[in-house]
């Protein structure tokens, strides 16, 4: 049977009693419609799944009693970071949600000079905090244990540019010197990078180029930016990491 697990961002421990969060305690209380007795799962982003027990449920709250913890063991060997222009609402979701069910470990969002969205500071934050929610709810469905990272937008040359040295950095291009067939591995992992619905300019092309990403061909037709980071992360999964 199918186990619903719920995000807890808080310390949890073996023979431990806590109130669920509001968002968790509705989820499995109201949605689930668990009662008093009844088991549940949590994950709290550190590697393991927490078995528990719903020992109160009020009005207002539940609580549970942690009964055990079990390490799991499917994340993927390959160190994938979307470095992904920043895209529309329902799209921009669609990538975090699934991307993280591929493995990814690391989101960083960039603004691109065709980037459509704008964000000041304050939309930026609320941006951020409902993107890692989409991470947390992908890693609750597809038995992830652990929550990939999703930084605060930031200009595509300084992403670029802070990515590792020695990491495959790969951008999508059908002229790229790059085939599925020549990649290998390497010690800094993959960064792949993917633009906005506007696609990358002149300098944003140049801007990579300087930072060390290579063109990777994938195909001869052109893909939406909601299209093209799945399409490349699968590839390369299948090429270097666990979907071979």
């Amino acid at each position: 049977m199918r186990v619903t697990r719920s995000y807890i961002d808080h310390p949890l421990t073996v023979g431990q009693t806590l109130s669920l969060p509001e968002d968790a305690a509705n989820h499995l209380v109201r949605v689930m419609r668990l009662r008093e007795g009844d088991g549940c799962v949590l994950f709290n982003g550190d590697g393991q799944d927490y078995s528990a027990t719903l020992v109160v449920v009020g009005k207002r709250d539940a609580q549970v009693r942690i009964e055990a913890a079990t390490a799991l063991d499917n994340e993927s060997p390959l160190h994938i970071t979307l470095l992904q222009g920043i895209a529309r609402g329902e799209k921009m979701d669609l990538i975090l949600q699934k991307a993280t069910e591929l493995g990814v470990q690391a989101f960083v969002p960039v603004n691109a000079e065709r980037t459509e969205v704008k964000l000041d500071a304050a939309r930026a934050e609320k941006r951020l905090a409902h993107w890692h929610s989409v991470v947390v709810s992908a890693c609750g469905q597809s038995g992830r244990a652990r929550v990939p990272s999703v930084v605060a937008p930031r200009s595509l040359q300084d992403a670029a540019n802070a990515m590792p040295a020695e990491a495959l950095k790969l951008t999508l291009d059908p002229q790229g010197e790059h085939r599925l067939s020549t990649l290998s591995a390497a010690p800094g992992g993959v960064v792949i990078a993917i633009g906005p619905e506007g696609g990358w300019s002149p300098r944003d092309r140049q801007a990579l180029a300087a930072a060390g990403f290579q063109g990777l061909q994938l195909g001869p037709r052109v893909l939406r930016t909601e299209t093209a980071g799945l399409a490349a992360i699968a590839a390369v999964q299948a090429r270097l990491g666990d979907l071979g």
